[in-house]
């Protein structure tokens, strides 16, 4: 008898000839029956090159199909999936390989790049091809099948270690939140080394027998393209606001050809209410939520639009399958409607960071996971994220949340992008340091968008010090590193 190991081995059962994985770039395809063979047989090859449960494979590689089969023939065998993020610099990569040493290394052109010795993925999957697959078999649900290194913007790069059961809860809270069906279509370009790309754009379509179309990159123009394409009938994608807003720029924009989506769903970043509503009088639902690494989908939005209208900015709601708790600086529940530091427990919430016995103690208190996000929630149990809680700073001692003010300032007509980061202050204890880049040709400068934000904001959030920068500094992920941003000399006159 067949056991049934994962969703892709059950629909291929169910559903062998309907279509489960496309790569855009390559044109290759495969139905569900394909897949799962596709998966036995990347499976049979990690067992011949002598990998054994618990070993780690390294992935240096751009998004391709092919992934998708490969971490699931990492579950099938007991091997550990690593997906290194390929827009890391060379030494920051090199200290990935030496923190999780791989048993296997494999990757595209990306490792010459990097600097790293490994096998050519290509050569690996073509070999696979020759093999008889690994005969199903029933793994162990809650053994660790994948670890996604977080982005690293306050320290060192921690690696969230998820079991098959963590990563199925994403499947489960996404499909009840996102409303996937065995007819969904997703378009994933987000990169495989990312939750949302090898996880949340995957996991959800595949248990429900639906397709995932693997694209290699985000490029605005192409996207908005195969979106309002009805021969790939995409219903589902994924993007962060400020991939919401490049597609709207594009010259082509039509929202016609959009609203047959289920929704665009983002994430990931402030998203401006106007922005928001933007989409909506398109008739196009564009649905916040809240994820991450550690706990794949939390919170989502409806995809009713009135829905998202009456709340515009929130990241949804949970499912009954993860608890939450909103605890205050005492470690008390807060009360409706009052922020503080968002804390998850459930069956999808990881077991831990790999080899980081102390940043383990520091986050978990009795199976509750800490977060490190400040949140607040009204009595239906929508969420706001607030900010981060070690980005968040006491001016005057009142707590003042920089994502706020950020996602006041970037609705400023100039203002390309922005961040606050809490200085020292001697009068008041700490005080805003905004850091601006504006949008080409712009005639604004420092006095002239704190006159504007004035009014908008309480005073005690105002910043004190403004910067004006030609770009912000980022990490490999693309997220600010606002502790680069703390290290910069403070303007001489103070406002």
């Amino acid at each position: 008898m067949t056991a049934i190991s994962d969703f892709i081995a059950l629909q291929a059962m169910r559903r062998p000839d309907v279509p489960a994985v496309a790569d855009l770039a390559s044109g290759k395809s495969w139905t569900y029956a394909g897949l799962d063979r596709l998966t036995g047989q990347l499976a049979q090859a990690l067992l011949d090159r002598g990998l054994e449960p618990g070993d780690r494979l390294a992935v240096l590689a751009r998004n391709r199909g092919e992934l998708v089969a490969l971490q699931h023939a990492c579950a099938r065998t007991g091997v550990i999936y690593v997906p290194l993020n390929w827009r890391l610099s060379a030494p920051e990569l090199a200290d990935l390989v030496e923190d999780c040493q791989p048993g296997l290394l494999l990757g595209d052109d990306q490792l010459a790049a990097a600097g790293l010795e490994g096998g050519d993925l290509a050569d690996f999957i073509a070999a696979s091809a020759e093999l008889a697959p690994v005969a199903g078999g029933e793994a162990d649900p809650d053994r660790v099948s994948l670890i996604l290194y977080t982005s690293g913007t306050s320290g060192r790069p921690k690696g969230a270690m998820l079991s098959e059961a963590n990563l199925t809860e994403t499947a489960i809270n996404f499909s009840i939140l996102g409303d996937v069906t065995a007819s969904s279509v997703f378009l994933c370009d987000a990169p495989m080394f990312h939750v949302i790309g090898l996880v949340t754009n995957v996991r959800p379509v595949l248990m429900r027998g639906g397709c995932c179309l693997v694209s290699d990159a985000f490029i605005p123009a192409r996207t908005l393209s195969r979106l309002g394409d009805p021969d790939l009938g995409v219903t589902h994608y994924f993007c962060v606001p400020q991939m919401a807003a490049a597609l709207r720029a594009e010259p082509d924009f039509n929202p016609a050809s959009l609203r047959k989506l289920t929704g665009l769903f983002t994430g990931g970043a402030p998203h401006p209410a106007p922005n928001i509503e933007a989409w909506l009088d398109d008739g196009i639902s564009i649905v916040d939520g809240f994820g991450m690494s550690e706990t794949g989908t939390v919170f989502g939005m409806p995809i009713d639009r009135e829905l998202i209208r009456q709340r515009a900015g929130s990241a949804g709601q949970g499912t009954p399958r993860i608890r939450s708790r909103i605890v205050g600086a005492d470690g008390a529940d807060c009360p409706v409607g009052e922020a503080g530091e968002l804390w998850l427990k459930g069956p999808g919430v990881f077991s831990g960071y790999w080899q980081r016995p102390d940043a383990n103690a520091e986050a978990f208190v009795d199976g509750w996971f800490r977060t490190g996000d400040i949140a607040r929630a009204d009595a239906q149990g929508f969420h706001w994220l607030v900010d981060r809680k070690k980005d968040m700073y006491i001016s005057g001692g009142e707590n003042v949340f920089p994502a706020e003010v950020e996602s006041v300032l970037v609705a400023h007509p100039d203002i390309a992008e922005c961040a606050i980061v809490g200085v020292g202050d001697e009068r008041w204890g700490e005080v805003g340091h905004a850091f601006l880049v504006l949008r080409p040709e712009s005639g604004c400068d420092a006095d002239s968008v704190l006159a504007w934000l004035d009014g908008r904001i309480a005073r005690y959030k105002l910043p004190r010090h403004v910067s004006i920068l030609e770009a912000l500094p980022r990490n490999g992920a693309g997220k600010i590193l606002k502790r680069e941003l703390q290290t910069y000399p403070i303007p001489g006159a103070s406002r």
